[in-house]
């Protein structure tokens, strides 16, 4: 067996289980669960239409790099919603079946483990996969703790210069997952400053760019960042997805874009790999791109929930609306998995504990204390979950 899988450790939902066994919820409250990032707004008819209008593709095999079509609408969207010039959709673009498995894949393209001790930086708390990569790529994963005290973003300052030497890869998550942060101009520019220096590919995780509260101001994206400071792409791969943009979890579609260098190499792998994308998914996938309205719709049902649940929390738990995303990051002033645990047990609400998505580091786990809400049930789950969720603080305040 590969020595290195004995490293990872229990994914979040899995402790999650565990830390819930044996405990029965009050049967008094029905149940809500806000512990995963799963969108629950319904599926728009257009893309389920399209996927069931081309089920004759599943007569053959689909090439790892897509049909021209789909590249092609994925191109056009990039502009218009980045304001950046069209990417090249034959090497500056790859579909992918949903950002996860491409996050986990390109560090094993990316990462030479040939070279001494490999690293791969990424934010603490963190999306459990860049950990996984990294160590089944044969890095070493070093953390960066994301904390309300550095506004959540990535202390790169920190970082020793031995370390900084060893890094291949860095992995981005803007809008952040917990906190829902937004990298910020100078941010971008900080972390392509160091890409440059020390050579490091930045891998931008941009799963969460098209929830957000603002219509007029959308978030900073890494192509647009480099565009705007007059960069190419060297170095530099965004991953997106439609899951959570266009409610679509299952379907699995996404895309990687920017450097063509490394795109090509990818592409490689994955020819190998065995990825390639369902074509009646890829006629779903390009629908779905080529439409927004659905997507504002969507947005507005998010920005609802959060307009209604964060004030309500605000008063019994450290909490703010985020940037962008579709969750709260709650500081509760106690052990977060006794906190979830009374949650689970005496009122039947399930929140992930920080804990659970962070790594000790630099001697404190970042996730300790705060409980992560994912507001993706309806309206009034949300409500009647955040009700409940004052209840508990204030009989234990």
């Amino acid at each position: 067996m590969n020595p290195d899988l004995y490293k990872l450790q229990p994914y979040p939902f899995q402790r999650l289980r565990d830390l819930f066994a044996g405990t029965t919820p009050n049967p008094d409250y029905s149940p809500i669960n806000l512990s995963i990032g799963e969108p629950k707004h319904a599926t728009p008819t257009l893309i389920s239409s399209a996927l069931a209008d081309n089920l004759a593709g599943l007569a053959t095999y689909p090439t790892t790099l897509g049909v021209a079509k789909l590249r092609e609408t994925i191109a056009t969207w990039i502009a218009k919603r980045y304001q950046i010039p069209a990417l090249n959709a034959e090497t500056e673009i790859i579909p992918v079946n949903g950002s996860r498995e491409a996050l986990f894949a390109f560090a094993q393209t990316v990462i030479d483990s040939s070279l001494p001790q490999p690293v791969v930086i990424s934010p603490n708390p963190f999306y459990q996969i860049y950990e996984g990569a990294a160590l089944l790529a044969g890095a070493e994963p070093y953390f960066l703790n994301t904390l309300p005290s550095n506004d959540f973003g990535m202390a790169f300052e920190s970082v020793p210069e031995s370390v900084l030497q060893r890094t291949q890869l860095v992995y981005v998550c803007s809008p952040g997952n917990p906190s829902g942060k937004v990298l910020s101009m100078e941010q971008w520019k900080e972390i392509f400053t160091l890409s440059d220096r020390y050579g490091f590919v930045i891998a931008a995780d941009e799963c969460y760019s098209e929830i957000y509260f603002d219509e007029a101001n959308p978030p900073l994206g890494a192509l647009q960042a480099a565009h705007q400071l007059g960069r190419d792409y060297s170095r530099l791969v965004v991953f997106s997805s439609l899951s959570k943009r266009s409610n679509v979890p299952g379907m699995r579609s996404g895309f990687v874009a920017g450097d063509a260098k490394i795109l090509e190499k990818f592409l490689l792998y994955r020819t190998y790999h065995g990825c390639a994308m369902n074509p009646a998914v890829q006629a779903a996938s390009a629908a779905a791109w080529q439409d927004e309205v659905h997507v504002v719709e969507n947005r507005r049902l998010y920005a609802e929930k959060f307009a209604a649940v964060t004030p309500m929390l605000q008063d019994v738990l450290e909490v703010e609306l985020p940037d962008a995303a579709f969750y709260l990051w709650a500081y509760t002033g106690q052990s977060d998995t006794k906190f979830a645990l009374s949650l689970y047990r005496d009122y039947n609400v399930t929140v992930l504990p920080g804990s659970f998505l962070a790594r000790e580091a630099h001697g404190i786990n970042p996730g300790q204390g705060f409980i992560r809400i994912a507001l993706v049930a309806s309206l009034a789950e949300c409500v009647e979950a955040a009700e409940r969720i004052r209840q508990l603080a204030k009989s234990q305040g």
